[in-house]
């Protein structure tokens, strides 16, 4: 097929040339013509073999001019058009038969050469056409990614210019409309970095930074990117918000400082008191009152060592739950003559209401008894004597419900939020006093 092109090509334009030549010696011989004509109208004679020579000369120059020219013409189609061509026709054919895995391509090979090139080029485009498909397919689904990423993503190029930006680091970040490059973004966090250091400097190929963003902790990570000539392209930065993390370990900070200090104290009093009495001879009267002392805090430890182990089985899924039907209105009432002593001490009046024809609920009963001791325990310790507690037990619809009202101190609005946090007390020179702990429940 390339070389019947080829051939054709060369073909006619030797064919043009040669009709310019043919032209121009018939224009020649036309002129020597006219010229004998005229000499021999003015009866001049005539040189025959001088008019040979110049024809002669004439053939000459011509087959030499049509030699040349055809040759530089053959050469010129050859490299300019032939080669093109045909490295075009090779290359698609290549294509063609890397997707048809090799399948013969008979039809195209039929017909003339025009045809051919015709039939390659539909190829081509159609693979063109694809690919493009696929690019595009591609680019929606990354950014559909990027759209919807729970961390930020910046792209900056080596001008420092953000090329490519998601909805969540401008989020993170507070990145205002005007903020369009790297020293705008990162500048005002006084970071110790650059493009400079993260794209040149080895020791700084990648990097992480963390900064605060009014409320919120943010990790950011850079690392450079490199183009198809492995040469560094820009530089990408990561942003995960760590809020969370950051609170949990402030968190646990907080939690063993206060396991720590509630086990320190009962201690404390502990060997206090048992050295006292090792120290001297005392009445049993002062005896009696320094055991009874070492006893309570012992006892103060042994709640809290329990408090923690139950803690501790629920977070580690190792609590095994026992389910029994039970009246709940019946639970409730037992739990406050549990709390009879304190009600009485404090003078509290307390009042238990069943509002409806609870039916039996199928729970792990000792769990759901602790939870209304704590809360009855709460009400009772942090109302003032004297106060009004009242419960009430109800079934709405599929759902039990138990509620306690009084008239105590409360929950300040600001603490509401974490009223789930181990250990957190509101005044907790107040609640070690009264024996709490912040495990059991919200200690106000």
């Amino acid at each position: 097929m390339l070389k019947n092109i080829q051939f054709n090509k060369i073909i006619l334009a030797l064919f043009i040339i040669g009709i310019i030549i043919i032209s121009g010696m018939g224009v020649f011989f036309i002129n020597q013509l006219q010229a004998l004509n005229e000499q021999i109208e003015a009866g001049q004679a005539i040189h025959i073999q001088e008019l040979q020579n110049k024809t002669v000369i004439v053939l000459a120059i011509a087959g030499v001019i049509f030699a040349i020219v055809g040759i530089l013409t053959a050469a010129l189609l050859s490299k300019f058009i032939i080669y093109p061509i045909n490295k075009l026709i090779k290359s698609a054919e290549k294509i063609t038969e890397e997707d048809k895995s090799g399948e013969k391509k008979a039809k195209s090979k039929k017909g003339n050469g025009a045809q051919d090139l015709e039939n390659v080029l539909g190829i081509m485009t159609t693979e063109l056409k694809d690919k493009l498909s696929e690019v595009s397919t591609q680019k929606n689904q990354i950014e559909t990614i990027l759209l919807h990423m729970t961390d930020g993503i910046i792209a900056f190029n080596m001008k420092g210019e953000i090329i490519l930006i998601n909805p969540a680091a401008k989020k993170f970040l507070s990145i205002r409309p005007e903020d369009n490059n790297f020293e705008d973004i990162f500048q005002k966090f006084k970071l110790d970095i650059n493009m400079e250091k993260i794209i040149y400097l080895e020791s700084w190929t990648s990097t992480e930074q963390r900064i605060q963003v009014e409320d919120k902790f943010m990790n950011i990570f850079f690392a450079p990117f490199k183009n198809e000539t492995d040469r560094p392209d820009g530089v990408i930065a990561v942003i995960q918000d760590i809020t969370e993390h950051v609170d949990l370990d402030n968190m646990r900070k907080e939690f063993v400082a206060d396991v720590s200090h509630e086990l320190k104290t009962p201690i404390t009093s502990i060997m206090g008191y048992a050295d006292t009495l090792l120290e001297g001879d005392y009445d049993k009267e002062t005896q009696s009152k320094f055991l009874n002392v070492i006893a309570t805090e012992a006892r103060r430890m042994a709640k809290l060592v329990t408090d923690l182990l139950t803690l501790s089985r629920y977070d580690n899924n190792n609590k095994i739950i026992q389910k029994e039907a039970f009246d709940l209105g019946d639970l409730v009432k037992k739990c406050q003559d549990k709390l009879a002593i304190e009600i009485k001490k404090k003078e509290h009046k307390v009042n238990c209401f069943v509002t409806a024809d609870v039916p039996p609920v199928y729970a792990d009963k000792y769990d759901i008894e602790r939870v209304v001791l704590n809360i009855l325990t709460n009400s009772i310790k942090y109302t003032k004597d004297g106060g009004e507690i009242k419960i009430y037990v109800g079934f709405v619809y599929n759902d039990a419900y138990i509620k306690v009202f009084d008239n105590g101190i409360g929950i300040p609005e600001e603490d509401l939020n974490r009223i789930f946090e181990r250990f957190y007390r509101v005044d907790k020179a107040r609640t070690r006093e009264m024996g709490g702990t912040g495990l059991r429940s919200f200690d106000c």
